[in-house]
């Protein structure tokens, strides 16, 4: 395999979108976000042709140039996606590739006083966008969004938030099952607060914000779970609230909070169920040696969904041989399975 890119048989169009939901976000992120959109070949050859639509998110640190990212004997996603719709016999899509980074490391894809409107920025503008500058075929159930770890979480809680939008979902690895896959965490991260920030994580954030990013033990791991609270238990005013206390204990009033953003959690409320119910097709999987333990996450949402009511027909389930990382082979597995029930 070349180490550099070939040439694609179809088109990657990149774009700035002006963003009127994150201007004037709380963390004084960009308001000017990048949008990447691949067009499948012979898109310019047959103009009257409409196609459906799969968005794509992105995991926790990501931002969509990661996508161009090129890895030892691998290729990126958009190369991937390419070869899977050059080869003729999956029906073309057309896949949009979507930036919701924050500079806490992410934002879930939700609305939050704590980080702003990604949830509304990716319903109210990015999906308007895309379908006023491409031949997209109209309404929800052409159009899926899919992704890995908190991509994955965004995928899960956008298609139940947003089910007059998105018809379809695939989440690989996605974050759920927060007793499981957050919680124990809690009693290391208060431990470092304690004997490295004195247990501030105002001190941690000026301590980091200040210096080269990982450069210290566990920095990646705190930041993680601030930018976490902020999206899932921030106050109207934006203080954000740790889930823990100073001994790594659950805080229940803020653990309600968390609990009421997992998908396994919403899945079981009628009116998500509901919209479960109403997709045309859900793929959920994760690597059997997850160390986030979100293969746990992955069955606990398979059963949420059966016992929601989704007919088996239309759901994909898998457990397979990994870790959380190295998995993008399983992309453009899902890609093909969602291209071909949307195109029905």
């Amino acid at each position: 395999m070349l180490p550099w890119s070939a040439e694609l048989a179809g088109r990657l169009d990149h774009h700035v979108v002006d963003s009127a939901l994150l201007r004037g976000n709380p963390l004084g992120d960009p308001h000017e976000r990048p949008l990447v959109v691949y067009v499948p070949p012979g898109y310019d050859d047959a103009p009257e042709r409409r196609y459906p639509s799969i968005y794509v998110l992105l995991g926790y640190t990501g931002h969509v140039a990661m996508w161009f990212n090129r890895m030892p004997f691998r290729q990126p996603y958009p190369e991937l996606t390419d070869a899977l719709f050059a080869g003729g016999v999956v029906p073309p899509a057309i896949v949009v590739y979507v930036d919701a980074w924050t500079s806490l490391g992410g934002s879930q894809y939700l609305d939050s006083p704590g980080t702003g409107r990604y949830h509304s920025y990716l319903r109210d503008e990015i999906v308007p966008y895309v379908d006023a500058r491409y031949r997209t075929l109209p309404g929800r159930d052409h159009r899926a969004v899919t992704g890995k770890s908190s991509g994955g979480y965004g995928a899960m809680v956008t298609a139940m938030l947003a089910p007059d939008v998105f018809g379809a979902l695939a989440t690989h690895a996605g974050d759920a099952l927060f007793e499981v896959s957050s919680r124990r965490s809690f009693p290391e991260l208060a431990r470092r607060l304690r004997d490295m920030y004195d247990g501030s994580y105002d001190t941690f954030l000026a301590d980091f914000r200040g210096r080269l990013a990982g450069t210290k033990e566990g920095d990646l791991e705190l930041l993680e779970m601030y930018a976490y609270a902020a999206a899932y238990s921030a106050d109207d005013d934006g203080t954000v609230r740790l889930p823990f206390d100073d001994t790594g204990a659950v805080v229940p009033e803020v653990w309600r909070r968390w609990q009421a953003c997992d998908p396994v959690v919403m899945a079981g409320e009628p009116r998500h169920a509901e919209a479960l119910r109403s997709m045309r097709a859900i793929w959920v999987d994760a690597g059997n040696r997850d160390e986030y333990f979100l293969d746990f996450g992955a069955v606990a949402f398979r059963r949420a969904l059966e016992a929601a009511g989704v007919p088996d027909e239309r759901v994909f389930f898998e457990l397979f041989d990994a870790g959380h990382g190295g998995i993008e082979y399983r992309y453009p597995l899902a890609l093909a399975w969602l291209s071909r029930r949307l195109a029905e």
